[in-house]
């Protein structure tokens, strides 16, 4: 699959929102889910699962389903290193930092870890304890594991079972499977781990997103763009719903239907809840519908593509940025001046920047050097 540079742009667009929202300041929560109930996390693992299923069933068509797994296995390899190096500067450096300076913020962050360090650092590197912010790698991994078999099945029976059984298992998660499979779990194995220590994604609902992103990603690059087609009467009820979604997030807040109310479960990021799945499921018709005509738009932003291009690298610069403001500044964001908080947030951009470019610059070399030498003769020419 060729570089699509609106896609970029659009996964730099989920970064700089991550940012927001990770980064302690007053500005997380206008930025938090800005497009109505959807946060950025549902566009990153989506657009992830899409250029995951594109880039690798190009290769499992010219190459095999063998090198379709091996490449996906590679790729997941790579996570699992930068999420063991996040383990590693938050279990060392930022416990260290945290503890010395009595930042309640960051003892909360490492609770269990501070308790149990022994089972807190091995189930760590298990993908098992995911302290909050440092949960959203180990659920690449994990799909990304799973993936050569989704795509394998895919080309042998096609995609009406896999979407079946992915949209099964999500309704079911919607009435405590993940409770159920982490009882079943901790019967088998004596399990230690708190519940609410294994990570804040039920990953048993987040898969829908996952096969659906892989879906359309091999759709795209089998040629079969018909999915894409939506008749009128659906982009006119997705434009309805977006736009309820989008008035009803910024005149009521976060919780739809107030701080106290048990309804707000409908509308749970966690489990991919039925009210957050539907006005997702909203703008993905939308970005379909009008994405040819904002793509040229997306493409000029080299802002956010120059981000989108390095996903991985940036991601994982912005946790660093995030754990480390957290030493700095904890809980007390609040009293900190606003505009040394806008100051924080522009260095932060600054720093993803140059790391993507960094990175951008490191790539371009290795193709110079693995580009064959081309004689003497060819280059006086």
């Amino acid at each position: 699959m060729a570089r699509r540079p609106e896609l970029d742009a659009l996964r730099g667009l989920m970064l700089v929102l991550i940012t927001f929202t990770h980064v302690p300041t007053v500005f997380a929560d206008r930025f938090s889910q800005p497009f109505g109930f959807v946060s950025a996390a549902e566009g990153f693992v989506f657009l992830s699962a899409f250029l995951t299923g594109a880039i690798y069933t190009g290769i499992a068509r010219n190459s095999g389903c063998a090198a379709m797994r091996a490449a996906l296995w590679r790729r997941a390899r790579k996570i699992y290193f930068a999420h063991a190096g996040m383990l590693l500067f938050l279990f060392t450096i930022i416990a260290a930092i945290g503890l010395s300076a009595q930042r309640p913020a960051v003892k909360n962050l490492i609770s269990f870890y501070l308790g149990h360090p022994g089972t807190g650092l091995w189930t760590g590197f298990a993908l098992i304890y995911n302290p909050p912010l440092l949960d959203i790698l180990p659920m690449y991994v994990l799909f990304m594991l799973v993936s050569p078999l989704v795509l394998t099945l895919a080309f042998k029976r096609g995609w009406r079972v896999i979407l079946a059984g992915s949209l099964a298992i999500w309704a079911c998660a919607q009435f405590g499977l993940a409770n159920l499979l982490y009882a079943g779990l901790v019967g088998a194995t004596r399990l230690k781990v708190p519940l609410q220590e294994t990570g804040a994604f039920q990953l048993v609902a987040w898969q829908l997103l996952w096969v659906l992103g892989m879906w359309l990603g091999w759709s795209a690059a089998s040629g079969r763009e018909r999915v894409w087609e939506f008749p009128r009467w659906l982009v006119w009820t997705a434009i309805a719903l977006a736009t309820w979604a989008l008035l009803w997030r910024h005149l009521v807040g976060q919780q739809p239907f107030g701080a106290a109310s048990l309804y707000n479960i409908l509308a749970d990021k966690w489990q991919l809840a039925p009210l957050r799945l539907l006005n997702f499921l909203a703008l993905l018709v939308l970005a379909v519908r009008f994405g040819p005509q904002l793509a040229p738009l997306l493409a000029r932003l080299h802002f956010l593509e120059v981000l989108g291009k390095a996903s991985l690298p940036v991601f994982c610069a912005q946790l660093v940025i995030a754990l480390l403001a957290l030493c700095a500044i904890g809980d007390r964001f609040e009293s900190v001046p606003v505009w040394d908080q806008a100051v924080l947030l522009g260095a932060s951009f600054a720093v993803l920047y140059a790391v993507a470019r960094s990175v951008e610059g490191k790539k371009r070399a290795a193709v110079r050097r693995a580009a064959p030498m081309r004689p003497a003769s060819a280059r006086a020419g």
